[in-house]
């Protein structure tokens, strides 16, 4: 498990928040670059081709309205004229043709071109200024022009005679140079993303620190530095959450450092209170004793008032006694005074000692199980959990002790304390360890203090140990305590 939960933490770090800012700055860059490079090609591309196909228009149909032809057209000599034009090609070599009605004619071997274009046609035949149309036949860019001869009738009008000349030039020193110039783009964005991780690694840097300065700083308050802050820098969106967490730390602070205050008041109220009761409560529980004494010899109104008097003080006596108590833990000055025990003889003598020794009680108490524990404090435990037992439950009681064998982690001693009673009500089982905390509302009033349950917590957890309450499928109670059976380093 522990090596799943690693990879998952090694995942998470590789994809952080470092790699995301680093990945989202390598696609900015990327996207400018490429985009530039794409509108710096584009537009050197079509630059280099428009100068070549302009030239080259402009002087074809120079030499056509320089040369001067003899209608009708007859094929003797229009070849030479066609060399003639041809030889005058720039930017680069041209092979002319020339096509009226049925006569076809070029300047080099073939009298008929396979790089003109039906539609170059219809468009020489609409446009008397003539056309071009840029082709690419077997992997070869061509220019073709296709240039009407025409007569002037006006000044506006021109009329066809039907000859029409195209000149053929090969584009494949322009390809070469649009190659280059791709290449080139190529070529000069991969270093730019290279160089640009620079930038994006002093960007993330000054991102991240200030986020990890406040991801150390909540993890100091969460391990109690209330007093931790984040230095302020800058007039950013980061310096507005130093300051923001900074101010919500304060505000923290002050209120924990109340609620302190307010608690230790609270204690010391409640350990004052308590100490200067012993001594009234004393002679009170004195006096008691002597009055049920002679409670018999007084009638009938008057004992039920004396023993009425002397119950109440008597528990009076165990609240107080249970408040200085929790004091003590609530103060931390409870201590753990260990020694090795058997555990089932601690409990007989626990049962002994408060008379629970009849068929209320059944016991399973398997002999030599020896642990260390406080006796005393475990005595408390075991009294609270079958004397609650036995007002609130229903008899008989079970007192259950096992030990068990833990991994990883020492072997534990388990003590189940089980009832047959109505159990525990769902809504009241997260609240059983509370103090004062009453399962039932309409009990408004009980034979203990209210706080034995608490004070058995704080017992079993000075022993290491922890305490679960629920109920059994069959109904009743069940409180189960595990401590381990050698507890190192024992102590307040």
């Amino acid at each position: 498990m522990s090596s799943g939960r690693g990879g998952d933490r090694a995942r998470v770090r590789a994809f952080g928040l470092r790699t995301r800012l680093l990945l989202a700055f390598l696609l900015v860059a990327a996207v400018s670059a490429g985009t530039t490079a794409a509108l710096t090609y584009r537009e050197a591309r079509n630059s280099l081709l428009e100068t070549a196909q302009d030239t080259a228009v402009t002087s074809f149909r120079d030499h056509v309205q320089q040369t001067g032809f003899g209608l009708p057209v007859q094929k003797e000599g229009l070849e030479d004229v066609l060399r003639d034009i041809a030889r005058k090609g720039k930017p680069h070599p041209w092979v002319v043709f020339a096509e009226y009605g049925s006569i076809r004619a070029s300047s080099g071997e073939n009298p008929v071109s396979t790089v003109i274009t039906p539609e170059l046609r219809r468009a020489a035949r609409a446009n008397p200024h003539g056309s071009f149309e840029r082709v690419v036949k077997d992997g070869v860019p061509y220019l073709t022009i296709a240039m009407p001869t025409v007569f002037k009738t006006g000044p506006d009008s021109l009329l066809p005679s039907g000859l029409v000349l195209y000149a053929v030039m090969r584009m494949t020193d322009e390809q070469v140079n649009v190659d280059a110039l791709l290449m080139a783009g190529r070529d000069g964005a991969l270093p730019g993303l290279a160089v640009s991780l620079i930038p994006g690694l002093i960007a993330a840097r000054s991102v991240l620190r200030p986020v990890r300065k406040l991801r150390e700083a909540a993890h100091n308050m969460g391990n109690g530095r209330l007093d931790t802050r984040i230095p302020v820098r800058g007039s950013d969106e980061l310096a507005d959450l130093a300051r923001t967490f900074n101010e919500s730390a304060g505000q923290l602070e002050r209120s924990v450092r109340e609620l302190r205050e307010a608690e230790e008041r609270a204690r010391r109220f409640a350990s004052d209170v308590s100490h200067e009761l012993r001594t009234p409560l004393a002679g009170m529980l004195a006096v008691t004793e002597v009055l049920d004494e002679d409670a018999d010899g007084l009638d009938a109104d008057t004992a039920r008032a004396v023993r009425l008097v002397s119950a109440e003080t008597g528990k009076l006596a165990v609240l107080v006694e249970d408040l200085m108590e929790i004091s003590r833990f609530d103060a931390r000055a409870a201590e753990l005074n260990a020694d090795e025990v058997d555990v089932a003889e601690a409990i007989r003598k626990t049962l002994g000692n408060r008379h629970w020794t009849d068929d209320r009680i059944r016991t399973e108490l398997p002999d030599g199980i020896r642990a260390r524990l406080d006796p005393r404090r475990f005595d408390v435990v075991i009294a609270n959990l079958v004397g609650n037992a036995l007002r609130h439950g229903g008899a008989p009681v079970t007192v259950r002790l096992r030990a068990e064998e833990r991994s990883p982690g020492p072997p534990v001693l388990v003590t189940d304390v089980v009832d047959n009673g109505p159990g525990i009500r769902p809504e009241a089982l997260p609240h059983i360890f509370d103090r004062f905390y009453k399962a039932d509302a309409a009990r408004t009033r009980s034979a203990g203090s209210g706080l034995g349950l608490a004070i058995t917590l704080e017992n079993v957890k000075l022993h290491g140990g922890t305490i679960h309450a629920g109920n059994r499928p069959g109904g009743g109670a069940v409180f189960a305590v595990e401590i381990p059976l050698h507890v190192e380093g024992t102590g307040g």
